[in-house]
């Protein structure tokens, strides 16, 4: 049986003696405990020395995925199919991809499943012993220096094309965000039981920091200078905000510590900035088409949430409009509603200044080209992109989506608000001041003046009394409201006269008992009409009932 084994030095072939102890692992290890019993065991049948750095890390790399190198391919073919004598033999390969290959091409019988794998662990421990006239400190300098060229090129490590920078940027720029916010917060809240009023007056948190080191106690805000921090008229406002202050007092050990998070505060926001430069040019390094279409924080985002520049690039369009929106879009197929028209796009100055109802077409648009412009940010040459016309086509593409943006809108009807800024001159909306001239109310327009109707009063109402209506209502009126005031007037006439009329009973003044003989007397009345007539009326079935 043979071993191929690749190591530092060179691909070496080995043939095992005893072919006895092939598939016995207890055996196998007893074996290789030693440098002499490896030897009795395993003979060096042939190697293939790698002659630079170069050729060794093109075959590791062909091992590695599993390829048949052009050089392996020479060293087998003269040692096992040139050699009459190991046609034959089997030939052990630790690589299962690269055992199938050179079985399919060069027709070697050829083993790679986890019975070699004991016998790889031998050889990799008496290696050096084995290969004879090798030191084993320059075999582990071979190795080292083959692990860092192997690693390097695994990794293509170029200074101007490492997105890992990007995407590491990119997620610290968002944490000092959050950090910046939480300690600007705490300092406000902190020293706003000394001075509470100048929260209201500063807003930034930078400059309420740099206020609160330079002013430290409130009572020294008179020989304090703030013209290195404030402008003028803010600088005013605080110190006479301070002079009428309703703060408690705070103890010097107080103002310490408050003074420790003003200067934290303080130095993540310099870094902040420090950062944001550094993100910006190392996007314009290595995405300028990208940048110029979408920005620099969209474009890091877009290239950090899809995880290197060159997995963005294989995105499509589509993909690209909704990517950092699929929580929303697997909820929207599950509960079958309409997707998400954007994602982490949105954020894009294209799209945000577009009409809201022309997002979603904006989004598509910009998602496109965008497609388009990181695509070759990811396969073109490094000498190409460090160059001043590297981003030709991500600034032609924004001229495009622009004029496009303003053909929807005058399409749509919209108009932008640079086209309005432009129409008015440039000039800013002014303005709304609420003035306190208005006019007083008048107590005269409460009066109304009534007319009469002809509509006879409700019953219960005064003898002599007619329905009133607004005179509003009926001049300037039209002729439908007209005929629906008579209309509802006729049907109120009715329902009046029928009150009237069911109220007759009790306006005579009968009982119970008058009124019940006077419906019977009807009734027998109505009756003997009917029997002179000839014709009775059908009995009821309440009446058959009764008689039977």
């Amino acid at each position: 049986m043979l071993v191929l084994y690749e190591s530092a030095v060179g691909l070496a072939l080995f043939k095992i003696k005893d072919s006895k102890v092939e598939g016995k692992q207890d055996e196998l290890a007893k074996e290789f405990e030693t440098p002499e019993g490896a030897n009795n065991l395993v003979k060096l049948q042939a190697i293939h020395r790698f002659t630079s750095t170069a050729s060794a890390v093109e075959d590791m790399t062909a091992i590695g995925e599993g390829k048949l190198s052009k050089s392996l391919k020479k060293f087998l073919t003269d040692e096992i199919s040139g050699n009459k004598k190991l046609k034959n033999e089997k030939l052990a390969v630790s690589e299962p991809k690269l055992g199938g290959a050179i079985a399919k091409k060069l027709e070697i019988n050829v083993v790679s499943d986890s019975s070699v794998n004991e016998l790889y662990r031998g050889i990799r421990q008496q290696l050096s012993s084995l290969l004879g006239d090798v030191d084993p400190r320059d075999l582990a300098t071979m190795e080292l220096g083959l692990s860092h060229s192997l690693s390097r090129y695994k990794l293509k490590f170029s200074p101007d094309k490492v997105d890992t920078m990007i995407v590491q940027a990119i997620a610290l720029l968002d944490d000092l965000d959050k950090e910046i916010n939480i300690y600007s917060m705490r300092v406000k809240e902190w020293y706003g039981w000394h001075f509470p009023e100048m929260g209201k007056i500063i807003t930034e948190n930078i400059t309420y920091a740099k206020v609160v080191k330079a002013m430290g106690f409130r009572t020294n805000y008179a020989t304090t200078d703030f013209s290195h921090v404030l402008p003028e008229e803010l600088e005013e406002t605080l110190k006479s905000a301070a002079a009428v202050s309703m703060g408690t007092e705070i103890s010097d050990q107080d103002l310490a510590h408050i003074h420790l998070l003003a200067d934290q505060v303080i130095s993540i926001t310099q870094y902040r900035t420090e950062l944001y430069e550094y993100l910006r040019n190392r996007m314009a390094a290595i995405a300028p088409n990208l940048t110029a279409l979408v920005g620099e924080l969209v474009g890091a985002r877009l290239i950090a949430h899809a995880g290197s520049l060159v997995s963005l690039a294989k995105q499509p369009a589509s993909t690209i409009q909704i990517l950092g929106a699929e929580k929303a879009l697997f909820r929207a197929l599950k509960t079958k509603h309409d997707t998400p028209k954007y994602g982490l796009i949105f954020h894009a100055s294209l799209v945000g200044q577009a009409p809201t109802k022309l997002k979603g077409k904006m989004a598509r648009m910009v998602a496109t080209k965008t497609a388009l412009s990181v695509r070759l940010d990811a396969l073109a040459d490094a000498d190409s992109k460090s160059t001043v016309e590297s981003a030709t086509i991500g600034i032609d593409n924004r001229v495009k989506l622009e004029a496009r943006l303003r053909q929807l809108e005058a399409g749509a009807g919209f108009s932008s608000l640079r086209a309005q800024a432009k129409l008015n001159g440039g000039e800013k909306q002014k303005r709304f001041d609420m003035k306190g001239n208005g006019a007083s109310y008048s107590t005269g327009a409460d009066s109304v003046t009534l007319i009469s109707t002809g509509v006879e009063a409700a019953p219960g109402a005064d003898e002599g009394v007619e329905k009133m209506v607004v005179a509003d209502e009926v001049e300037g009126e039209t002729e439908e409201q007209r005929k629906k005031r008579e209309k509802k007037e006729k049907k109120e006439r009715r329902k009046s006269e029928k009150a009237a009329g069911g109220a007759d009973g009790e306006a005579t003044g009968e009982t119970e008992e008058e009124r019940a003989a006077r419906k019977k007397a009807k009734k027998e009345k109505k009756r003997a009409r009917e029997e002179e007539d000839g014709s009775p009326k059908k009995k009821s079935k309440k009446s058959k009932t009764r008689d039977e």
